[in-house]
This record gives C-alpha cells, sequence and structure tokens, in this order.
C-alpha cells in the first residue's frame, strides 16, 4: 500500500504491508493513511484489542503522535461529565461512551487524533464522531450507514481502517534505523488483574484494581518515560516521552487537574455566543482553567462569551482540587524516588502500581504509607519506544 507520504511530507516515499507470507492485521476502508497515521492506528488497535479482553469492557483511545491522549472503557457518564464533554442528552452506546471519555481526557491534544475503538462502530457512534475533528479511525468492523458517514468525513479524505480482531502477530518485530536492523521479542507477556496480586500496602478495591490495569496497559503502548494517572475508567492524566519520570509525574498530574477543574461550576456554567465552535470552546475551557491568558486572550474570551468574563481564582482552584480522591497512578518503570509519590499526592491519588525494583523501593513504600496510599508491585517493566 502507498501511503501519503512519510514522517513529513518532504519524505514523499512511504509505502505499507504485510510481512511475507503473513496476513494483514488491518483492511483500508477509505482515505489515504500517512507513515504517522498508521503508527498510532497500530498501536492504538493494540491498546484497545487489550483493554477489552483484559476488563471485558467495550474500549478506546485517543491518539496522537504514537501515544495515547486518552484511553478508556464503557463505565456510565455522571450529569456533570456529560455536560463537560458536551453530550448532555444524546444517545451513546457504550463503545461511543468509552470514546467519547477518551477525547475527553484531553481533549486540546485529542485535535486531529487517530480514534480506537474495540468494538464494531454503529451509527450513534459515527454521528459522535462526525462533529469531532480527526484524522482517522480502526475498529474491528463498521455497520452500513456508518461507514457512508465515516467515509464521507473531511470531505471524503477521513481515513477507515477495519481491524481483524483474529490477526496473531509474529513472536518477534524488527525496525531500521539508519542502516542498521533491530530485532527483539514482542512485549507479549498479558496484562491481567494477575499483575496486581503484590500489595506493598494498603488495601486496592475493584475499581481501583479497573483503574490500575487501564493504567498499565494504556503506558504499555505510551512513549517511554510515561506515568499516567486514571479516575472512574479513564485516563485523565498521560505523561509520556520525557527523560526524567518525575517531569512525566508532573506533566501528567497537570493535565490530571484541568480534567478535574472542567467539571467545576464555573467551567460548566460558561455560555458561548452562537456560532463558536466546537473545537474553540474546547480550548477557551481549557484556556480559562489554566488561567494565565494573555491581555488578547482575555479580550478574545470575552467576545465569544454570552456572559462577563469571571475569571476561575488561584483559591476557587485550589479548593476544588481539595477534594479529588480515589486516583489510581500508574508508570510503565520502577519509581526511582519518592518525589514522585510527594507529587502525585497532590492530585488525590490513593493507589500506586508500578514495577518495583528500585535500590529505593522502601523509601517509596514509606512515601506511599505516609500519605495512606496503596501500592502494587507488578514485577512487568512496559518500556515503549
Amino acid at each position: 500500500m502507498r501511503l501519503k507520504y512519510g514522517t513529513n511530507p518532504q519524505q514523499p516515499f512511504a509505502e505499507a504491508g504485510p510481512l511475507e507470507g503473513a496476513s494483514s492485521p488491518f483492511e483500508l476502508r477509505n482515505g489515504t493513511p500517512s507513515m504517522i497515521n498508521l503508527l498510532d492506528a497500530l498501536n492504538a488497535w493494540q491498546l484497545v484489542r487489550e483493554l477489552r479482553g483484559a476488563l471485558g469492557l467495550p474500549a478506546a483511545a485517543s491518539f496522537k503522535h504514537v501515544s495515547p491522549a486518552g484511553a478508556a472503557v464503557a463505565t456510565p457518564l455522571d450529569d456533570d461529565l456529560a455536560r463537560a464533554y458536551e453530550v448532555e442528552g444524546r444517545e451513546l452506546t457504550p463503545a461511543a461512551v468509552a470514546y467519547v471519555r477518551a477525547r475527553g481526557a484531553d481533549p486540546k491534544c485529542s485535535f486531529g487524533d487517530v480514534v480506537a475503538l474495540s468494538d464494531r462502530v454503529d451509527v450513534e457512534t459515527a454521528g459522535f464522531l462526525k462533529g469531532v475533528v480527526s484524522d482517522a479511525i480502526i475498529a474491528p468492523g463498521y455497520d452500513s450507514d456508518a461507514l457512508k458517514i465515516l467515509s464521507a468525513k473531511k470531505g471524503g479524505g477521513f481515513i477507515v481502517l477495519e481491524a481483524d480482531p483474529d490477526f496473531i502477530p509474529p513472536e518477534r518485530e524488527s525496525r531500521e534505523v539508519f542502516g542498521v536492523k533491530l530485532v527483539q521479542d514482542r512485549n507479549s507477556v498479558p496484562l491481567t488483574l494477575d499483575v496486581l496480586k503484590d500489595v506493598v500496602c494498603g488495601q486496592v478495591d475493584d475499581d481501583a484494581r479497573r483503574d490500575l490495569l487501564l493504567g498499565l496497559i494504556s503506558l504499555k503502548y505510551t512513549q517511554s518515560n510515561s506515568m499516567g494517572y486514571a479516575s472512574g475508567g479513564q485516563m485523565i492524566g498521560i505523561g509520556a516521552g520525557q527523560q526524567s519520570r518525575v517531569d512525566c509525574t508532573k506533566l501528567a498530574g497537570g493535565k490530571a487537574d484541568v480534567w478535574q477543574l472542567g467539571r467545576h461550576p464555573k467551567v460548566l456554567e460558561l455560555s458561548f455566543q452562537r456560532g463558536v465552535k466546537r473545537q474553540d470552546r474546547i480550548n477557551w475551557r481549557v484556556r480559562y482553567i489554566e488561567g494565565d491568558l494573555t491581555a488578547g486572550e482575555t479580550e478574545a474570551l470575552g467576545a465569544a462569551l454570552d456572559q462577563p468574563l469571571d475569571p476561575l481564582t488561584a483559591d476557587e482552584k485550589s479548593e476544588w482540587l481539595s477534594r479529588v480522591d480515589g486516583v489510581s497512578l500508574v508508570s510503565d518503570a520502577f519509581i526511582p524516588f519518592r518525589d514522585n509519590i510527594d507529587h502525585a499526592a497532590r492530585h488525590g491519588v490513593r493507589y500506586v502500581a508500578q514495577p518495583g525494583g528500585s535500590n529505593r523501593d522502601a523509601e517509596v513504600e514509606a512515601a506511599c504509607r505516609e500519605y495512606g496510599m496503596a501500592m502494587v508491585h507488578t514485577g512487568v517493566r512496559l518500556f515503549h519506544h
């Protein structure tokens, strides 16, 4: 298959195809993907397929630049979340709910994403996808009317990939870098609830086990180093690709705070002028929460609203975030210093899953006990590059 182009437009030749003698893990149903579109789709499909198998719930992911901006399973939306995600009163199937959650984790980063769904796409789900800015989708099947809706998106250029749910990848994988062929065993260790058996301290309930496993599977397909926060069946903050683990913890924690503040009454009550596009509303809510608006942004946001601009103060944000509790934190490799735990405590973390194996495991465990956190050692490292 000839691709639109490689990683960049100045790399005009690019193609993709199955390994010699093997079948393809997907079929192209519409559009012309680029190299990055396919990398996102193939990683995202593996993530949702593994989530579906591990938790038995429809799963979704929103991918950008080979890492998930969000991932989720189909757990019910409460009224505030439905309002924050702008889906009040909409008929949503479980797969659609999973994607609404996945995209709602970090909607600013999900702009122009690749969508992955573990279940067949129906008309209701396609109808929601029609209204969001996205480049591609991969799923195990499409109802005929759903495929028509998606194939018409982006003037007919929306990329639709149909995954083969029965495809079994080879035991080894390879890539070429600067004239060198690299070969390794696939990271095929299954992530199931069994990896959460070694509870080092505290107690882990069923909801936390679901969120911890969701987080671990999500980070398995996230550029390392990576840390993630999960709550209610969805990722709420992912820190990817940082050289320092605590920087990942801080980055993901900042995103988690923005997500938590998205349900603040002052954010939910922002009322925009008619004609303000959905993505612009999303971006303005994020900037309103972040609060560091320039003079020009303040003027533009005021013009976009049909009400006087009433800033969300630092004290109001602090008071709201002080109520947050029950959040799960996951790490793709061992946590080397307690500073990760100290920072995570600021974001309502009560449960932690990490491989363990650091020389400072005792210090990290002591920090968890100090904050009343439960911690699990999985024994499985999940680096991904």
